[in-house]
């Protein structure tokens, strides 16, 4: 077996810094990458996460109100609208809040809307939840 001399030892180490140097960038890089899309994705999740929660709030608010001003009518047409607040105001009390990997979230959410949509429509009200939080921006404490 031939013996490498050390002249060798130093053409093959030049050889593979090449290689070297690209698989530790790549190390690098991957983990830099990693670390900042945790970060992004955290926070692009927390912005979604409170603009849907204060759409559902709004909703909830929405539908309890409306129910104190039904609930003592006796008007047949009150008690349809009443109906369908109170439908409202029961699939925003099994709206999972806890669970924030829920996979039927957009379906949920989006029967919230339909029925949201509904209770307007029954109360003769605008149904666009963009335009109660527009209408508010003047406000200040």
């Amino acid at each position: 077996m031939a013996r490498l001399s050390s002249s060798d030892d130093l053409f093959d180490s030049i050889l593979m810094a090449d290689d070297r140097f690209h698989i530790e960038g790549y190390r690098e890089g991957f983990e830099e990458g990693t670390r900042q899309g945790m970060i992004e994705g955290r926070n692009h999740g927390m912005l979604h996460g409170a603009k849907l929660s204060a759409e559902v709030s709004f909703y909830h608010g929405f539908a309890i109100t409306w129910k104190c001003l039904l609930q003592n009518s006796e008007d047949v047409k009150a008690r349809k609208r009443l109906k369908a607040v109170e439908s409202l105001a029961g699939l925003i009390q099994k709206f999972p809040y806890e669970d924030p990997q829920y996979e039927n979230l957009q379906e949920d959410m989006e029967r919230v809307r339909a029925k949201f949509r509904q209770a307007c429509s029954l109360l003769n009200v605008a149904a666009d939840f963009r335009e109660y939080l527009s209408g508010s921006s003047g406000m200040s404490f």
